[in-house]
């Protein structure tokens, strides 16, 4: 990939912080949930409860598709991110604080932690390693994408 590609991947992760993650559902019906999200490079982490459907999805098969978007009144201005890659789960006890303070970070209005906040133990957080990356640029032409396989 080349450094204005990547260049304009890292802008829109730091840019946004809400994602759509799908994953495959049991019966091989795919589901799409809204999550927050922090990223590290072009690493991301999301959480999610621990008995949540995704992740006994996860569980089961950890590909995953997301994207990451923001609504545009003009339609030539449409940019964002579909990515595709695997989840894994963060189970070291820092790195899941780490992770957390990092989702915190993407809420710079936030004065303190929330008295909710998780710890790291009462949540599942993903780490998201992605194999393919489609950056979506309208300003490029209409349906303009690069896709990037990493």
């Amino acid at each position: 990939m080349d450094e204005e590609l990547r260049t304009k991947v890292l802008k829109i992760l730091d840019e946004h912080r809400i994602a759509t993650v799908a994953t495959l559902r049991p019966d091989g019906w795919p589901q799409a949930t809204t999550v927050g999200y922090a990223s590290e490079g072009l690493t991301l982490y999301f959480l999610c409860g621990l008995d949540s459907q995704k992740a006994h999805n996860l569980a089961q098969d950890n590909r995953l598709s997301m994207t990451i978007d923001h609504d545009s009144a003009d339609i030539m201005a449409i940019s964002g991110l579909s990515l595709a890659g695997h989840a894994e789960p963060v189970t070291d006890h820092s790195d899941g604080e780490r992770a957390l303070q990092l989702l915190l970070s993407k809420y710079p209005a936030q004065k303190t932690v929330p008295t909710e906040m998780p710890s790291p133990e009462d949540v599942r957080i993903f780490r998201v390693t992605p194999t393919v990356i489609s950056v979506l640029d309208y300003s490029k032409g209409f349906g303009h994408t690069d896709l990037i396989t990493l």
